[in-house]
């Protein structure tokens, strides 16, 4: 079985924009192709793993998170790293303005849905695999999941997170996502 790195996008790789649709306004988070090429040397798969419900709310559709996917790629490869191996994302919300997208699903952090059809799709051991994020749902999804650790980091609305995640097993502090992947595998 393979391991991963599971990453959140938003405030973790890419500057947090609030609702990003829209390519021309994606910028790396310093360190990120740094963190990348170390996830890659050390054998992980690189997983993005997003909440999106700037879809379900009617701020943008499922193109315009693909092209920020994209981009993102291009930036990566623009900055000598290789792009992620897969995006998964989850457009919905319980209280969005688009009837198919307003639902309460089990995709949507801290939900561990799309860990699980990542780890289906890939043949991710879960149990020796980490998360990245800046939120608490990033954290209670990691552990949802079953993974083996995560990292909060001070990037993003991280620095707001920090209070709430106090007392979580196998949770770490991170400056940002290229100090997070070398606490993380050091914690190996």
């Amino acid at each position: 079985m393979k391991k991963a790195f599971f990453i959140d996008r938003d405030g973790v790789l890419i500057d947090e924009e609030n609702y990003l649709g829209d390519p021309d306004r994606v910028k790396l988070i310093a360190g990120a192709p740094e963190a990348l090429r170390a996830i890659r040397k050390n054998g992980y798969l690189c997983l993005v793993i997003s909440n999106q419900s700037g879809v379900a709310r009617g701020y943008f559709d499922e193109d315009a998170v693909r092209s920020v996917h994209l981009r993102v790629d291009e930036l990566l490869v623009k900055a000598g790293a290789t792009p992620v191996d897969a995006y998964y994302y989850c457009p919905h919300h319980p209280k969005g303005e688009v009837p198919e997208y307003t639902v309460d699903c089990d995709c949507r952090k801290p939900r561990p849905g799309l860990f699980m059809r990542a780890a289906k799709e890939f043949g991710v051991d879960l149990q020796n695999s980490f998360m990245i994020g800046d939120k608490t749902s990033d954290i209670k999804a990691a552990q949802n999941a079953g993974l083996k650790a995560s990292a909060l980091v001070k990037t993003g609305y991280g620095p707001d997170e920090i209070a709430k995640i106090h007392g979580s097993k196998n949770t770490f502090v991170a400056d940002d996502i290229n100090d997070a992947v070398r606490l993380l595998l050091n914690k190996l």
